[in-house]
Parts: structure tokens; C-alpha cells; sequence
């Protein structure tokens, strides 16, 4: 289960998919600068922007 937009702030260390990577799987790590995803939770993970321009959907907060 992905993490909920409560837990996710700009700063933080997380896990992304990015769109194209959904069928690999493969995880992309980076700074959260913009959370895009309104609701508190969504089934695939909250959407953010990384402080390197990538958009995807977090799947883990790195500590």
C-alpha cells in the first residue's frame, strides 16, 4: 500500500514510479518539491513532482 498524502511533504526522500517505468516496476528516488495529487489517499500512490522534474507516484519514503 502506497504511502497517504499526510505522511508525504515537500523535502522528504521517496520511491517514485514513473508512467513509463509502470510495467517494469522499476523505482526512481528523489527530493518531493510539488505533491500534484489533491486527495488524501490514492490507490497507485500520491502524485508528486522531484526537485529533478520527475513526475510520478510515490511508492515508498525513504528515511
Amino acid at each position: 500500500m502506497a504511502p497517504p498524502r499526510s505522511s508525504i511533504t515537500a523535502g522528504v526522500k521517496v520511491a517514485i514510479i514513473l508512467k513509463a517505468d509502470q510495467r517494469s516496476g522499476k523505482l526512481t528516488e528523489g527530493i518531493v518539491k510539488d505533491i500534484l495529487t489533491s486527495s488524501p489517499t490514492h490507490p497507485h500512490g500520491i502524485k508528486v513532482r522531484l526537485v529533478s522534474g520527475d513526475v510520478g507516484r510515490v511508492q515508498k519514503i525513504i528515511s
